[in-house]
């Protein structure tokens, strides 16, 4: 595999994104499935000059971990940024609940659902169910601008997606080495799960703040999105290095640049969310693309009754996670009226963070097939 090929196969990719999208004006279908059935069209295209995107031309270097450290930085990055940390901390208590509390209640009970009916072994069950529990409302809080709902159930819903981001992934990463380690330990898991979350948050709030300290001391668009771009992968990387929260880092981070930087010292607050917009799209696009490729269209028609059944799990674990700990919440918080609670249900939809966890699972994993499929 050549670097030259390894162009071409993001070239295709962007082209066919690009492509797509013009379609999806046309066909009023969501970008996100188009992308999904593009890629599945694109695997079953045998034609010379798609060669690149065949699997075995495709790029080497595309390992489990290229793409999570490719992705989801830019994906949490984006997110965080544009989020006033002040509405978050108004409504900490029945976020934090959802986002840390929730998403182990979703991926217990997802995962037992699915062990249960679908007879994945446990830990594969339970590693789906944390695949699976993240949100990604962006397409509803689209929704919600042209509706002009209220900015308050706005925030729950887009402040729960982004710090339950990093619970979910600090949870596949636990699963992922009980798997390989062929059991879980449940003291040590917790102990993980603390130092992951904790020290993430502290080390990327310390990143960002220290670079919202240095934009204040430039004004130069291109420079200042630049030292972003190095806070929201260099927190990722240096996390990760440290065993901590790679994912929690750059949000935190994100959020601090956000608030302090470019709030403070950043003239050009527009072309810094402009540029992470763009970058978030194209990893969106990337990654749903790789999904359709990944996944064939024969395994997908042959599972559709485990897929049915690992829908209704899902939805179960989500709708158990909101209507039992909402009400929770509710005794030390503002109240959160119970009609929004349906929507904070219906709203949790899921994206790009679920799918690049599965692409993660190197092809030796076992039941890799059926994850990706599930997924």
């Amino acid at each position: 595999m050549t670097a030259i090929s390894g162009v071409e196969f993001l070239t295709w990719l962007l082209i066919a994104a690009s492509t797509i999208a013009v379609l999806t004006k046309y066909l009023r279908i969501p970008y996100t499935v188009a992308l999904v059935l593009g890629g599945l069209l694109l695997s079953l295209l045998h034609l010379s000059f798609l060669s690149p995107l065949q699997p075995n031309q495709r790029p080497n270097w595309l390992t489990p971990d290229v793409i999570l450290i490719l992705f989801l930085p830019a994906l949490v990055f984006e997110g965080s940024v544009k989020i006033d940390v002040r509405d978050l901390l108004r409504d900490a208590a029945p976020l934090l609940v959802l986002a840390n509390i929730g998403v182990l209640l979703a991926t217990l009970v997802t995962g037992y659902l699915v062990h249960w009916v679908i007879g994945l072994p446990i830990l594969i069950a339970l590693l789906f169910g944390a695949i699976i529990s993240a949100t990604d409302p962006i397409s509803v809080l689209a929704i919600f601008k042209g509706l002009r709902m209220d900015k308050r159930l706005s925030v729950i819903i887009e402040g729960e997606s982004l710090l339950n981001d990093g619970t979910a992934v600090v949870l596949f990463q636990i699963l992922l080495a009980a798997v390989v380690a062929g059991g879980l330990s449940p003291a040590r898991g917790i102990a993980q799960f603390l130092w992951a979350v904790v020290g993430g948050a502290v080390l990327g709030s310390a990143l960002g703040y220290a670079a919202s300290k240095i934009t204040q001391t430039i004004d130069d668009p291109q420079v200042e999105i630049t030292l972003t771009t190095i806070v929201a992968y260099g927190s990722y990387l240096l996390a990760n290095h440290l065993h901590l929260s790679g994912v929690i880092a750059t949000a935190s981070a994100g959020l601090m640049v956000g608030n302090f930087g470019a709030k403070k010292g950043m003239g050009t607050r527009t072309a810094l969310e402009s540029f992470w917009e763009y970058i978030a799209f194209v990893m969106n696009s990337l990654v749903f693309l790789l999904i359709g490729l990944e996944v064939h269209i024969n395994a997908l028609a042959h599972s559709w009754r485990p897929i049915l059944f690992a829908i209704a799990a899902v939805m179960i674990g989500r709708s158990l996670s909101v209507y039992f700990l909402v009400p929770v919440s509710n005794l030390f918080a503002e109240k959160i009226p119970f009609r929004w609670q349906h929507v904070i249900v219906w709203g949790g939809l899921r994206g790009a963070l679920a799918l690049a966890l599965a692409l993660s699972l190197d092809n030796t994993f076992p039941y890799r097939d059926r994850v990706l499929d599930l997924t």
